[in-house]
């Protein structure tokens, strides 16, 4: 059995397509089947949701990728829940964000896993350590806040979740062993925000410039904290591999 991941594009946002992309050729290199679809920018709500039901009964699709976001007129959630829960490899459908509060986790949405598995890999100390997580986007502030506080899988930290309503954030973000910026914003978070030695998420990625950047500043923190994450290069990457993780992850349970 070929693992299969389709993804579904709608519309020209350029950055989507880069996106998309990438996941093919990533797809291809680690011998997965990769059906893309692309669908133009004037494609219907009826229209996407009978290509997302002809996918979810296609058994050489394990996993579904709706690109956001999605061009004016369509309605996201109604897109996202429409995919089969058992190939939501995004996991952003209602099932499984439920499963994942619950500490019961099926599919993990990918750049709050690739946080994980990044911080688990370079040997970062997570259990009892203070978290702060700036940012709750149910695509990755309020997962990976989640995530990290899980107990069962080892994660165990005391995470604060901060976000536009946060009074003095450097106050929390100075006290954190390890901060996840995730706030949509490019140098929302400066090297004075930073405690000594701290450990620095940058899950941002923006245009300034010409120039892609994340949502720390990267100058002024590289030089007080103790690692960090590069934008472009760094959790961008885990995010692909967590995809296809997922993927294969599903077409396992599938074949079940």
């Amino acid at each position: 059995m070929t693992p299969g991941l389709a993804a579904v594009l709608v519309g020209e946002d350029e950055a989507s397509k880069v996106y998309v992309a990438g996941k093919e050729k990533a797809a291809a290199e680690a011998g997965m089947a990769s059906f893309v679809h692309r669908l133009p920018a004037s494609t219907s709500q009826e229209e996407l949701l009978a290509l997302i039901d002809e996918l979810n009964r296609d058994d050489r699709v394990h996993g579904i990728l709706v690109q956001m976001p999605l061009p004016k007129g369509l309605d996201e959630v109604v897109a996202q829940d429409a995919v089969d829960p058992r190939k939501d490899v995004d996991g952003l459908h209602p099932e499984n964000a439920g499963l994942l509060s619950l500490g019961r986790p099926r599919f993990v949405p990918c750049t709050p896993l690739g946080v994980k598995v990044l911080l688990e890999r370079s040997g970062t100390k997570v259990e009892g350590a203070k978290v702060v997580v700036v940012g709750r986007s149910n695509l990755v502030g309020r997962p990976v806040s989640i995530l990290l506080s899980h107990k069962a899988d080892g994660a165990n930290a005391t995470v604060t979740l901060c976000h536009t309503g946060t009074t003095n954030l450097e106050e929390h973000t100075r006290e954190a062993d390890i901060v996840v910026v995730a706030a949509g914003k490019p140098a929302a978070v400066t090297g004075a925000m930073i405690k000594p030695g701290a450990t620095v998420i940058d899950v941002g990625i923006n245009r300034v410039e010409g120039k892609l950047v994340g949502d720390v500043d990267f100058e002024s923190a590289s030089e007080i904290a103790g690692a960090i994450t590069p934008v472009p290069g760094g959790v961008g990457p885990m995010t692909i591999a967590m995809l296809l993780s997922n993927t294969v992850r599903a077409a396992q349970e599938l074949s079940r």
